[in-house]
């Protein structure tokens, strides 16, 4: 078993964190609200830090799931940050959605400090972080990613080095870039159904066993024919990663009409006062179209 950081206790890193500590490894979490940090160890056990700096002291490996690259940059290489502690040879895992930019920053600040840095973004929300089944999607140097993959594997269901440095916040954005044109199409699909009198559940109960099934389709149809959209991933949330696939496209020169489309219809459902809802509440904008 190893000793553990966990560096933000969100609704995804709290449970993330829990997994490691139930399997056995000796896990000290970090979080800027004391309070979830001391509610997190009431229920889990292990211990708690006041920094960063403090939490990653003699860590093997050190995980982070914070907000933004700002956020991460703190929590990393800030006058508190993890890296001021991390002896050579640790492994950084950051689980945070990052621009691919951040990411190789502080993979060569960790670099020059024997810190290895792995990029490893995840994908299954609040009820895969709760379920220890989310999928990883990592980059970074094969040797770090070896050390740390049997970490990750106690809250995933798939892990896997994609390549070098940004990789996994690359392949990141592809699931972004995805998620965003299916939440649009079943939006497009529910709402037709309703203007035509159909029994939308009936719909998608023979729908979803031929082509047009997802994930999004298994899991929100309901919410969304209920109208209940105070759960899941938040369109604030899906905003600041869609700008970050927006603005890695300009640079690569890759073409995303629908994603910048879908991201203004999201902009849309804030000024709706939408900002804390679910990403299925694309729907209610149609809804309020007529």
């Amino acid at each position: 078993m190893a000793k553990v950081a966990f560096l933000g206790l969100g609704v995804m890193g709290y449970p993330m964190a829990g997994h490691l500590q139930a399997a056995g490894h000796e896990v000290t979490v970090f979080n800027r609200t004391t309070a979830k940090a001391e509610a997190w160890v009431a229920q889990y056990g292990g211990s708690m830090a006041a920094t960063p700096r403090e939490a990653a002291e003699r860590a093997e490996f050190v995980m982070a799931c914070v907000g933004n690259d700002d956020d991460l940059r703190m929590v990393c290489a800030g006058d508190d940050g993890a890296f001021g502690a991390m002896s050579s040879g640790a492994v950084f895992v950051d689980h945070t959605t990052v621009s691919a930019k951040v990411t190789r920053e502080l993979y060569g600040a960790g670099k020059a400090a024997g810190i290895a840095f792995v990029d490893a973004p995840i994908s299954g929300g609040q009820a895969g972080a709760e379920n220890g089944v989310l999928s990883i999607m990592c980059g970074g140097d094969q040797a770090a990613y070896d050390a740390a993959e049997p970490i990750m594997q106690v809250y995933s269901k798939i892990c896997r080095r994609i390549g070098d440095s940004g990789a996994g916040q690359m392949t990141k954005m592809c699931n972004q870039i995805a998620i965003a044109g299916l939440v649009q199409g079943l939006s497009e699909a529910l709402h037709f159904a309703e203007k035509a009198g159909l029994d939308g559940r009936a719909v998608v109960e023979v729908i979803s066993q031929g082509a047009a099934g997802s994930w999004q389709m298994a899991n929100r149809y309901e919410t969304m024919l209920d109208d209940h959209f105070e759960h899941g991933f938040a369109v604030d949330w899906m905003r600041k990663d869609l700008g970050i696939c927006l603005d890695t496209a300009d640079e690569t020169g890759a073409s995303l009409p629908v994603t910048a489309l879908v991201d203004q219809f999201y902009k849309d459902v804030q000024k709706m006062g939408g900002n804390r809802w679910d990403t299925s509440s694309l729907i209610k904008r149609l809804r309020a179209l007529g």
